[in-house]
């Protein structure tokens, strides 16, 4: 797991290492046990390392090989890369390293893109090739790991995290007006390729694209998920998809302990990290598997933690449990440094949990197990059900995910900014794609490949890496999630959702965890803003240094003077929605 950068010049100038290392050096809480650096005519590449996979030094990265003509950085992990491995010497190839990124690097030698369907993991990469002049970079099925790249007339430019891209210079910071409205009015999901940023765009989940040095792209979307089942599966009942589900679970986390010693869940008390808890322990780790969970103060008559449902499962499996309880305080001081570490605003309240969550786990272990994904792909939403039933599901899904219509939007924003309804015309385009038939069918697919994405998956990766802390999502495994796509809705949507994943998962973990009603990661002190946090927000707003022309005043006014009464479908402040955009452009330096 690491952070990686890099250019490549189209205008035959040498690559400007000094701005990769600028790059570099701001990715160095991704990658905090080893840096390098390595420079070749029109390419440079820089890369931080968080050891994990393969200690050693010849594991370091840019990973050069002459006799090849390659030359690469990557941030991920390869789980399968020991019958990779195998397959690879069977084909007559020699290692001199035991990891992960010798692999990707032989592999692509051998295969070409088509390395990319056999691999298990959670990557991006970049691969120089030095005879035909030209990268080649890939990302993940599902857009576990980012990507962030610049291109002009003279270079392209790409990072891990879009603050580090700006510390290379000569991005102007101006703000996109397609993904503002899709931030103010999507819950902050800002599809790919889009950025909050102007001239900053992010690779697309399951795509690689080839830049030759003349500055000429190809991309291609690599992976897909298609919803219905198989021919031969479509006499399956219940309890065949059940067994199928918890059987796909057992291995997605089993592969995802190589190279873990340490090991440790984010246990927030629900059932999808508490099945990870058991599987783990099925799995065969003992005595070093650690969970964490994380509470704050109550706000608004609701409760600020789950301790009760995180307690059964730490007393049921016997781990080794943190409790992490935050107080009001603690949170205004560290929101800035959350913020900061945010490669794109973030409304979900829950980023600071997840921050401060990963601040106490990164002293314990590096590797931690994590629940993302189980909701989108098994259909845990309360929204699914209406768009199921709906005479107008692209109505429905609007109405139960948006923060606010498109008309709302325009009375927010001032007159600048107001330029389409892109995040209504992009759920209506999705929905008419093929790959889908059933509506819930099409939510389901939006969810899992855009939303997830850059929202909880992202929120994740930002927060977890801000401490050089991995986390590896075993629902995220391919294999789980075409195997979701493939179960009918029926055996997912009733009881509350995630029917056939809660069915599956009375095998191994407490009936009590699984019968309780849904919950959220809980800060409440985000969600009804009041005492000291109202007044930072407030201050926050009204800064006339922190003023860009974005909010049509009497709006701002209004919700303001009436901080408890302005909630989102999804129960987020649009208060303090707006408050956060601010304080990530401050933080940014923007």
């Amino acid at each position: 797991m690491c952070g990686i950068a890099g250019e490549l010049r189209f205008d035959n100038r040498p690559a400007d290492l000094a701005a990769v290392e600028r790059i570099t050096h701001h990715l160095t809480a991704r990658g905090p046990d080893a840096s390098g650096f390595h420079s070749s005519g029109p390419v440079a590449f820089g890369h931080r390392r968080l050891k994990i996979m393969d200690l050693c030094e010849a594991s370091g990265q840019p990973m050069i090989d002459s006799a090849l003509g390659l030359s690469m950085v990557f941030n991920g992990a390869i789980y399968n890369y020991p019958e990779l491995r195998a397959e690879l010497e069977g084909l007559g190839y020699r290692f001199f390293s035991e990891g992960d990124t010798e692999v990707l690097l032989k592999g692509y030698h051998a295969w070409g893109e088509s390395l990319l369907p056999r691999l298990n993991g959670m990557f991006v990469f970049a691969i120089w090739e030095r005879d035909r002049q030209q990268m080649f970079i890939a990302r993940d099925r599902l857009g576990i790991k980012p990507l962030y790249f610049s291109q002009t007339g003279e270079r392209l430019r790409f990072a891990s995290t879009l603050p580090a891209l700006l510390k290379g210079g000569d991005i102007a910071g101006v703000l996109n007006p397609v993904a503002l409205n899709m931030y103010m009015s999507f819950h902050a999901v800002v599809p790919a390729p889009d950025t909050l940023i102007a001239g900053i765009e992010k690779l697309p989940p399951a795509t690689w694209m080839r830049v030759d040095a003349n500055g000429q792209v190809t991309r291609k979307q690599w992976w897909q998920l298609d919803y219905g089942p198989n021919e031969d599966e479509r006499q399956y009942s219940f309890d065949d998809w059940k067994d199928r589900v918890l059987d796909s679970l057992r291995d997605a986390v089993a592969i995802r302990q190589r190279a873990a010693v340490d090991v440790g869940v984010l246990l927030s008390g629900g059932v999808d990290s508490s099945l990870l808890v058991g599987l783990l322990r099925e799995a065969g780790v003992g005595e070093n598997l650690l969970t964490f969970s994380i509470g704050f103060e109550d706000a608004g008559g609701e409760r600020g933690d789950e301790f009760t449902y995180s307690d059964i499962i730490a007393r049921h499996f016997g781990t080794r449990h943190h409790q992490l309880r935050i107080q009001e305080k603690e949170i205004l001081e560290q929101l800035p440094a959350a913020f900061r570490a945010m490669s794109e605003p973030m409304v979900s309240h829950d980023c600071i949990a997840f921050y401060l969550l990963s601040r106490e786990v990164s002293k314990h272990c590096k590797v931690v197990q994590s629940g993302q994904g189980a909701d989108e792909l098994f259909a845990g939403y309360h929204w699914y059900p209406q768009v199921d039933g709906a005479d107008d599901p692209v109505a429905a899904y609007l109405k139960a995910f948006r923060d606010r219509s498109y008309e709302e939007y325009r009375e927010l924003m001032q007159d600048k900014w107001v330029q389409g309804d892109f995040s209504g015309d992009f759920v209506r385009r999705h929905f008419a794609q093929p790959g889908a038939e059933a509506a819930v069918d099409k939510a389901l697919r939006l969810d899992s490949t855009v939303m997830l994405v850059d929202d909880p998956v992202k929120r994740v990766d930002n927060m977890t890496m801000a401490w050089g802390l991995e986390a590896r999502v075993p629902f995220l495994d391919y294999r789980v999630a075409e195997l979701s796509a493939r179960i009918p809705a029926q055996y997912k949507l009733p009881e509350g959702g995630k029917y056939v994943l809660k069915e599956a998962a009375r095998q191994v973990i407490p009936a009590e965890v699984i019968d309780r009603p849904k919950g959220y990661f809980p800060v409440p002190g985000l969600k009804h803003l009041q005492g000291a946090t109202l007044e930072w927000v407030r201050e926050l707003l009204l800064d006339p240094s922190q003023d860009r022309g974005l909010y049509n005043p009497t709006m701002l006014d209004a919700l303001l003077s009436d901080p408890h009464g302005q909630l989102t479908p999804l129960r987020g402040s649009k208060l303090w929605q707006l408050a956060a955009v601010n304080l990530w452009l401050s933080e940014q330096g923007l």
